[in-house]
């Protein structure tokens, strides 16, 4: 079959099905893998001498699809080849980059399947190409590996930056080793400092762009909810949207409070903090669950981001368990729209946890201002990274509605950093008023 590159998926659509009709059965299973033919161009490798291929694309844009045909042609055609597959957790590895609709397995043609191992973690070609899939969450599995080629999946929301470097030092093998990373674009430092590289070609692209092969309620709901607004430049046009104007929390100073997981000392006091959706169900909101502690350095941390969209004996239960792993001194609740209920289903989760319920008498601002505070002092850590928590400290303005996750957060750093002082409260050596 002699086709042009790109031919198909640039022809208007009465003339790719006619085009289509008119081939064999042979014919069709042959182009039905022919990616080349329905790609378009923004998702083939690009020509010339690169290091970093970053793809900077919307929900829905083809990412997954992207970098599976890529990871897929250049282990079928380079005999031998290893090929590291990392996403932000091992599911994301296993149920998209290998299993999903678009993923690994999905693209290969039927004459060349290659073995899956999900215990190994691993996809085996005939020919010898192997792909180990790796967590973001461990970065110290990739110590040893050495790779021909990477595929980074969602890089913007990998918990340990860490991860990053550890994948790089083991690109080392064969004449040329290269990456590919696609993601939906955040203003963090690795995706700030990729996009300065210049061995990195970068591809942005939308949403808008693969919408002939997107359900057209997707269009309808999701698209119309969030068109138009921040999140919606972010997650559907791959803007990279910098600092907000007003807001109390800054990109930088997230980023300098980054540390590691083996750079913490002993926590001194850890509490879990919820903020509760009273409701459940798929309208109801995220209920905001952040474990944060005080180590024996004086520094706050936060230790982990559990919120979910669930019902109230999920979250309590989500709650409990981030309790008893982390040896928590304390849960934290705002009650004011949950009452009692917040209380109640923690303890029949648990019924000797130790319960400290609170009150938002006074404004989100007000509370606020303190913890972002402690944030300008340098004084609190991220041990990791918290893509969709620091995207509400970063994109809150004083005024409007205060998100899930914040919330939780303020509330555990005033319970563990602010001590009320005569009608106020005391932070760095100061005293300030309500």
């Amino acid at each position: 079959m002699s086709c042009l590159v790109n031919s198909i998926a640039l022809l208007p659509e009465s003339d790719r099905v006619a085009f289509v009709h008119s081939l064999t059965q042979e014919q069709l299973i042959y182009l039905n893998y022919a990616w080349e033919e329905w790609a378009r161009p923004t998702q083939l490798p690009p020509a010339g001498d690169w290091n970093f291929w970053l793809i900077l694309a919307g929900r829905g844009f083809g990412k997954t699809r992207t970098g599976a045909e890529w990871v897929s042609n250049l282990a079928r055609t380079q005999p031998g080849v290893r090929i590291a597959c990392i996403a932000p957790t091992a599911s994301d590895a296993r149920d998209t980059m290998v299993e999903g609709e678009s993923g690994i397995l999905a693209v290969s043609p039927p004459t060349d399947i290659p073995l899956y191992e999900p215990s190994k973690r691993r996809v085996t070609w005939k020919n010898g190409s192997i792909v180990t899939l790796f967590s973001a969450e461990e970065p110290n599995r990739l110590r040893g590996p050495q790779h021909h080629y990477l595929w980074a999946d969602e890089l913007a929301a990998w918990k340990y930056p860490e991860t990053w470097d550890m994948a790089l030092f083991g690109l080392r093998l064969g004449d040329h080793p290269q990456a590919c990373i696609t993601t939906t674009p955040r203003p963090i430092k690795i995706i700030r400092e990729l996009k300065k590289e210049p061995s990195c070609i970068t591809v942005t692209g939308s949403t808008y762009e693969n919408r002939d092969n997107l359900a057209p309620s997707f269009f309808e709901t999701i698209i119309k909810k969030y068109e138009g607004t921040r999140l919606g430049r972010q997650e559907l046009n791959a803007e990279i949207l910098d600092d907000i104007e007003g807001a109390l929390w800054r990109r930088d100073m997230i980023e300098n409070a980054r540390v590691r997981h083996d750079q913490i000392p002993a926590m001194v006091r850890v509490v879990v903090a919820i903020d509760p959706a009273v409701t459940s169900g798929e309208d109801s909101a995220e209920t905001g669950i952040v474990v944060c502690g005080v180590g024996a350095d004086g520094f706050g941390y936060v230790l982990q981001d559990l919120s979910l969209t669930a019902s109230p004996l999920e979250w309590a239960t989500a709650a409990i368990g981030a309790y008893n792993r982390h040896n928590a001194d304390r849960v934290i609740g705002e009650v004011n729209n949950g009452g009692d209920l917040i209380e109640t289903v923690l303890r029949t989760v648990a019924p000797s946890v130790s319960f400290k319920a609170v009150h938002a008498s006074r404004g989100k601002q007000i509370r606020a201002e303190p913890i972002a505070a402690l944030y300008e002092q340098g004084r609190i850590r991220h041990v990791g990274s918290f893509p969709e928590l620091e995207d509400q400290l970063c994109e809150w303005v004083p005024g409007a509605t205060s998100p899930d996750r914040m919330d939780a957060l303020v509330w555990a750093f005033t319970e563990l950093m602010i001590k009320p002082q005569h009608g106020g409260f005391r932070i760095g050596g100061a005293t300030r008023t309500w």
